[in-house]
């Protein structure tokens, strides 16, 4: 589900995977290769046209940074291929305009134009309508501020090395179609420490935020073995969140799977203070400028955590690899 009631993609394309910049990116047509004769229909690789070195006329970025950048985003997909097109003054001291051409080894993907705009800080860039982390480690400020504030149940690895933060909703469909991925990452990964983070959109969901407020209790009342227990319930009676009735049966249906006492998580959750957790968890989201539920954030970098698995698994080795974790 995504904020602003935008829809997010059925098919997963290597320009949304291009974390986080696939919530804002615009795509547009490339010089490539000339269309092949309807004789030879076989797919090659684009050729993309010359740089022209008059393009090249900002100081910063460099196209090392850039490049490191494209690898950093891109780097886990072997057939992904790109070439820095332009690095361009402009009227605004400080701002450049960067051109990327972006395509597919294997032919298979149509190839585009991705442009953005570098920050006078070098530290981020202007994506559309977003702001973007920016670097040769676009990721390192994110994955700091999640060391230090995401503070959710978790499972898995007590530190902080490998760390799988999720951003989810409990009456969001998409959220509960992702738990089957979290369970599989759970094995696979039995390094990192993963967890869960609410982000109720209430605009949405009205119940999603009495729901956050329960969970919250059940993991302070219980602690993260107990939340899981919840949430599975919760998700797995997600359809009784419709009403507000509904939504008090639901919750204390699982609070009682979970073996808490119903009555207690219901006072708990009527704390102001509890309010105020959750409220701290969805700042976080917005601090971060998560855009969609349910994201998985991989050491401070943003994809859909109901992507094909195969594609998150590889996003994860291929990032624990960019920060020296052994697996």
């Amino acid at each position: 589900m995504i904020r602003n009631a935008a829809r997010l993609a059925a098919v997963i394309t290597l320009a949304m995977l291009f974390s986080p910049i696939h919530h804002a990116i615009a795509q547009e047509q490339t010089p490539a290769t000339p269309a092949p004769a309807p004789a030879a229909p076989e797919a090659k690789a684009p050729v993309f046209p010359p740089p022209d070195p008059a393009d090249f006329n900002a100081t910063s970025p460099t196209k090392e940074v850039v490049n490191a950048f494209m690898q950093a985003n891109l780097g886990f997909d072997a057939n992904a291929m790109w070439q820095v097109q332009a690095i361009q003054k402009t009227q605004l001291a400080g701002i450049s305009k960067v051109i990327v051409f972006i395509g597919d080894k294997t032919g298979k993907q149509q190839p585009y134009r991705f442009a953005f705009f570098t920050t006078p800080d070098q530290k981020h860039i202007i994506v559309g309508e977003k702001i973007v982390p920016f670097g040769d480690r676009p990721f390192a400020e994110n994955r700091s501020t999640l060391q230090e504030r995401a503070n959710g149940p978790y499972r898995g690895s007590a530190t902080k090395d490998l760390e799988l933060v999720e951003f989810a909703d409990f009456q969001c469909p998409h959220c509960k179609a992702a738990q089957a991925n979290m369970e599989k990452l759970l094995t696979d990964f039995p390094k990192a420490r993963i967890v869960f983070q609410n982000d109720p959109l209430v605009s949405i969901h009205p119940q999603s935020l009495t729901a956050a407020e329960y969970g919250t209790c059940v993991a302070k009342l219980a602690g993260s073995t107990t939340f899981f227990q919840f949430a599975s319930a919760v998700f797995d009676g997600q359809d009784g969140l419709a009403t507000a009735d509904g939504a008090t049966l639901t919750l204390n249906s699982a609070a009682t799977k979970a073996g808490l006492d119903p009555a207690k998580v219901s006072a708990c959750a009527a704390l102001p203070e509890t309010r105020t957790a959750v409220e701290s968890s969805i700042q976080l989201s917005k601090d971060l400028d998560i855009a969609t539920v349910p994201t998985l954030v991989i050491n401070g970098r943003e994809v859909p955590a109901n992507a094909p698995y195969e594609t998150l698994k590889q996003i994860i080795e291929y990032q624990s690899k960019l920060d020296g974790i052994a697996q």
